[in-house]
């Protein structure tokens, strides 16, 4: 029997529920406001030019321990100074009724610290994938948002991105029968030996937490189902640099129906970034399959798979709005992030050991 897969309807159904969803939103009127934890790269990027683009929400403060940087987000989105918060302040944002959701972009470790605070706040919380560093952390994480009776959902963009629903629906509607296996690999080879990535205080493990959990995620929504075993080995060139962390991985994961995935993930080379699915009767791939942009692919049968992304970032964060307008679940609440770490730390445990590591 199939186990049950916690954003499987959703996604399946993605295309309908969202135009439903954005009709009911929309009659509201209401853009939510939006404050970015961390301005890294990924927020001065992607995340605030993308909420240039939403239509239910809109970038409203941020919070961030460099004046520096508080002054020009000020200045380049004209934010009020009472919508700029550090660290030690973030709290107060209960008192602000301007904001309505806080994105925590924030180095993986410190996730469900920020996202406590935010919780303690009455403020709904978008959180960056990974979740955290610990299935412990990431319960805490869910338990505070429980409590104060907001939403949680974790930043995973791809159950936005119309290819990769093409490829779920591929696979529900058994377009090439039923899948029999999975390979899906991410990796890139890193730069600066001094970044946090490599600091396994701040990121909690190497390329595995950091892009191979997209292949991870992959082959848990194109099946539909929860791994129940994996194995897994690590391979390392340069102790220097990757003293902390893995620098190359690769596990395999069984599945209740038989259907084998085999990833891999590293930090050592570049042009990984792809998934291919077998089925009885064909086959469908994405490549490159996980970038914010260019994402395209094709099926046995000779037809492409190439459809229009749109800005990944302004889908998720316009779906949650939604979510929160609406009074609906997030199709990718924190229950979901805690399963994938579940999962990762299995396979460092298979790694570690050498053994096959069961699954809850």
């Amino acid at each position: 029997m199939k186990t049950s897969f916690s954003t499987r309807r959703a996604l399946a159904a993605a295309s309908l529920s969202f135009i439903g969803s954005s009709i009911h939103a929309a009659e509201t009127g209401r853009k939510l406001g939006v404050a970015l934890v961390g301005l890294g790269s990924l927020s001065t990027n992607q995340i605030a030019p993308a909420l240039q683009k939403t239509k239910f929400c809109r970038l409203a403060g941020i919070v961030t321990g460099s004046p520096t940087k508080a002054a020009k987000w000020k200045a380049r989105y004209n934010l009020p100074d009472k919508n700029i918060y550090n660290y030690e302040t973030m709290e107060q944002m209960a008192d602000n009724p301007d904001i309505d959701i806080v994105y925590v972009v924030t180095p993986n470790a410190l996730h469900a610290e920020h996202t406590i605070k935010v919780a303690k706040a009455g403020k709904h919380v978008l959180c960056e994938k990974p979740m955290e560093v610990s299935s412990e952390k990431c319960q805490q994480m869910i338990d505070a948002c429980k409590k104060a009776g907001r939403q949680l959902a974790i930043g995973y963009r791809l159950h936005f991105e119309p290819n990769n629903l093409e490829c779920i629906r591929l696979a529900r509607e058994k377009v090439f029968g039923d899948l029999k296996s999975i390979e899906a690999d991410f990796g890139f080879r890193i730069g600066d030996p001094k970044q946090w990535r490599l600091n396994h205080a701040l990121a909690g493990g190497g390329p595995l937490m950091d892009v191979g959990i997209y292949a991870l995620q992959a082959t848990r929504y194109i099946t539909g189902e929860e791994p129940v075993e994996v194995t897994a080995v690590e391979t390392k060139t340069d102790p220097v640099k990757f003293k902390e962390v893995e620098e190359t991985i690769a596990w395999q994961l069984k599945f209740p129906s038989g259907i084998v995935a085999t990833s891999t993930s590293t930090y050592n080379f570049n042009g990984m970034a792809r998934y291919q699915a077998v089925a009885e009767n064909g086959w469908f791939e994405l490549a490159p399959a996980y970038g914010y942009d260019g994402i395209q692919g094709r099926r046995s049968d000779g037809k492409l798979i190439n459809l229009e992304s749109g800005d990944q970032f302004a889908a998720e964060m316009d779906n949650f709005a939604e979510c929160i307008l609406n009074n609906q679940p997030t199709r990718v609440p924190g229950e979901e992030g805690l399963r994938d770490v579940k999962i990762i730390m299995a396979i460092y445990e298979a790694a570690k050991t050498g053994n096959r590591v069961k699954l809850a």
